[in-house]
């Protein structure tokens, strides 16, 4: 039993290129393996945290890890998984939780932080809320928009929440990176 694997069975280039090459992997993954409990997500959280951590020492605000997970049960090992996402709450990286099926998802609600703050099982506190959990089920009729839209929807504040913290600026827009280059010219009306 593996709770971390690459996909595409390639530890050693285990990216994939864009989403479509994530659904290729996927779809390639899934007749190969047999998926079953327990459900321990601890281990990826502590593994992607530790990437982010890595990118977390970049000066601007040029990177910043997005984890999905997609699951269809409830997690076993919650109380190393809240430890882990109150570590990765220091890191450049947000949690975005699918719930997939009729499993009872409340210890879900608790990891999304959403009605209090997430704690460790020592007490101590998340830095920030990282972590949105989307039942599936609750958008089998709506549109792949309506889904995005709440898959996502915490996100831009939390990479905003993020980067206030560690007090990086937005990198400038395109065009003052280019207004020294490009010339203004002025215009006098005519008559």
């Amino acid at each position: 039993v593996s709770h971390d694997f690459a996909i595409n069975f390639n530890p050693e280039d285990d990216e994939c290129e864009g989403i479509q090459g994530v659904v290729e992997a996927y779809q390639n993954c899934l007749p190969k393996i047999q998926l079953y409990g327990p459900t321990n997500v601890a281990p990826i959280i502590n593994r992607i945290a530790k990437v982010a951590a890595g990118d977390g020492n970049i000066k601007d605000a040029s990177r910043y890890h997005i984890l999905l997970i997609l699951t269809d049960g409830v997690v076993t090992d919650m109380a190393d998984t809240r430890e882990a996402i109150v570590r990765a709450s220091y890191q450049p990286l947000s949690i975005i939780i699918v719930g997939v099926g009729n499993a009872d998802f409340t210890d879900m609600q608790i990891l999304d932080g959403d009605d209090g703050v997430l704690r460790s099982p020592k007490g101590e506190p998340v830095l920030r809320d990282i972590v949105q959990f989307v039942p599936f089920r609750d958008f089998k009729t709506a549109s792949p928009a309506a889904l995005a839209k709440c898959v996502l929807a915490e996100v831009p504040g939390q990479v905003v929440e993020y980067f206030s913290h560690k007090a990086i600026s937005p990198m400038s827009p395109v065009r003052e990176l280019l207004s020294p280059i490009l010339s203004p010219v002025a215009t006098t009306p005519t008559e």
